[in-house]
């Protein structure tokens, strides 16, 4: 998956670079980053409503939906992807230590 992300990701640069008519991903980059917002929040809103709904095969095109609009952002923020692979991959680190749940005292 990481090779299909990153090369979307260079097509969604090389949009921003050079805009081709009738270009969704050129019509994002020219309404803004309002636009681009209201995008992943849907996205994201779609994502949810549809595992909710437990149809797989709706969940499966709206994450590819929602990774799209994140690259879309993530392009016009001028955040490289290597930035975020490099994160994601410090964070990997971390697998396996469990955080301690705090106690609380529901009775005062």
């Amino acid at each position: 998956m990481n090779d299909v992300l990153k090369e979307l990701y260079q097509v969604v640069l090389s949009r921003r670079g050079k805009p081709q008519e009738g270009s969704y991903t050129c019509y994002l980059f020219a309404q803004g980053l309002d636009k681009i917002l209201k995008k992943v929040g849907e996205e994201s809103s779609e994502t949810i409503i549809a595992a909710k709904n437990g149809n797989r095969e709706a969940t499966v095109g709206e994450i590819c939906d929602l990774l799209y609009h994140v690259l879309v952002l993530m392009a016009q923020q001028d955040i490289p992807y290597d930035d975020v692979a490099a994160e994601l991959k410090q964070r990997s680190l971390k697998i396996g230590n469990l955080k301690v749940m705090k106690q609380t005292d529901k009775n005062t």
